[in-house]
């Protein structure tokens, strides 16, 4: 009697545990809702939008004063001859010692700057909005690969459960040649040949468990959890997909809220505040000054023992910049052409999300139909491989064409899978470049 060597049948063997005991079962909106909270790349994220939002102070944009405290001490010695021009006897001091001990609090403020401030705090909520829209970004394109990744994974099962059916027809197929040879009917060509089948077919399944393990390490990586090899099911079994996606109302939405384009939107609002910033300088700047000072002396010799000084000061600076070497015209025509530049590439922008729309409105459209097809061919693989392991059961097929039969159904549900696939993958694109991946 024929017997399955050991080290296919124990790799075989090895891997029915992780197939079919798996820890736990987990869906796409549990994966999701994983990944949001623990995912790294979202956290570094969000802390720099966190930055952006404690960057919007009155303080930072310049509107309040600034308010420092100094203070100082200082030892002198010195000597010194002093020389009457009477011609009278030189005047000698040595050894005089002066400490001085000062303390004193200053008051800056730019009180008007051409609108300088106004500008700056208006640009630092832009910026905030930006940050927003950064995080907002991240998070529609994590959720789009982690989708993607978790019907691979849900595809990969599938294939999985293909090829073991598979490993069980060439073992079932096995299991006749032998029978036969043993009592003549089928030449050694024909077992040699079914054992090559089986094997061929054992190598696949191995094969892809390590597909499946490298996608499923993938998604654990992208939920951020502790172990990456830990184990769950998916709970698809099939890959489905919305057929009756809305065209005008995806592409409507794009149109409004999709994020890159709001972001070069963004970019060309950040060059206008470029603009106003430099256009401050032609006006005059008004800047107040104050202090409160305090100064104490220590004398060792000379008709004063100590010498105090106290008392506030204040000043305004008035001022306003004439000629600078043309500098000032010449950076306003730049931020000019920068602003042009910027609304060209919003143009160009909307551009490329309509044509990047189409095309996977149209690929979307095509694999639907496509899914259609394969389903179909399926069932014709089905019932063809039916009648023909029948025939091989009375003899009036050969291996071969057996061999061809569970060849083409196991390509047919290969190419059911792929297209089921490819459908869901343009499905979630158009969701993420409409903006609403995170709500579908």
């Amino acid at each position: 009697m024929f017997r399955l060597k050991r080290s296919a049948f124990t790799a075989i063997v090895l891997l029915l545990p992780f197939l079919s005991n798996a820890q736990s079962v987990i869906d796409l909106n549990e994966v999701i809702r994983v990944g949001l909270e623990n995912n790294y790349d979202l956290k570094i994220s969000r802390n720099e939008q966190q930055i952006s939002d404690n960057n919007v102070t009155p303080g930072n944009a310049g509107f309040l004063p600034s308010v420092g405290l100094n203070s100082g001490y200082s030892v002198r010695q010195s000597n010194s001859d002093q020389f009457p021009a009477d011609g009278s006897e030189t005047v000698s001091t040595r050894n005089s010692g002066t400490q001085t001990l000062d303390a004193g609090l200053n008051l800056n403020w730019t009180i008007f700057e051409g609108f300088k401030v106004q500008t700056n705090y208006k640009r630092l909520q832009e910026l905030r909005s930006v940050g927003e829209l950064n995080t907002r970004l991240a998070v529609e394109n994590f959720i789009a690969d982690i989708s993607a990744e978790y019907y691979n994974y849900v595809r990969q099962t599938l294939q999985m459960r293909n090829l073991r059916q598979a490993v069980n027809l060439s073992r079932e197929r096995l299991r006749i040649v032998e029978a036969r040879y043993q009592i003549g009917s089928l030449s050694r060509l024909d077992l040699q040949q079914a054992r090559v089948d089986f094997n061929t077919d054992s190598s696949q399944l191995i094969q892809q468990y390590e597909v499946l393990h490298s996608s499923r390490i993938r998604l654990n990586e992208m939920m951020g959890t502790d172990n990456v090899e830990q184990q769950f099911m998916a709970a698809d079994t099939t890959i489905s997909f919305n057929p009756m996606l809305s065209k005008s109302e995806l592409f409507d939405n794009m149109m409004k809220v999709n994020a890159v384009l709001l972001l070069t939107e963004k970019n060309k609002l950040l060059s206008e505040l470029d603009l106003k910033t430099l256009q401050s300088r032609n006006y005059p700047y008004l800047r107040l000054n104050g202090g409160y000072g305090f100064t104490h002396f220590d004398y060792n010799k000379g008709s004063l023992s100590k010498q105090r000084n106290w008392g506030p000061s204040v000043g305004v600076t008035l001022g306003f910049d004439i000629f600078d070497g043309f500098n000032r015209s010449r950076e306003q025509k730049n931020a000019r052409i920068r602003i042009s530049s910027r609304e060209l590439l919003v143009e160009r922008q909307k551009l490329m999300l309509q044509s990047d729309f189409a095309n996977m409105w149209l690929a979307y459209q095509n694999n639907i139909l496509l899914t259609n097809l394969e389903k179909e061919s399926l069932e014709n693989a089905q019932i063809n491989y039916e009648i023909a392991m029948d025939r091989y059961k009375l003899g009036d097929l050969s291996g071969i064409l057996l061999r061809e039969a569970q060849v083409g159904l196991l390509q047919a549900e290969q190419r059911l899978l792929t297209a089921q696939y490819n459908t869901k993958l343009y499905e979630i694109s158009l969701l993420q470049i409409s903006g609403k991946i995170v709500g579908g």
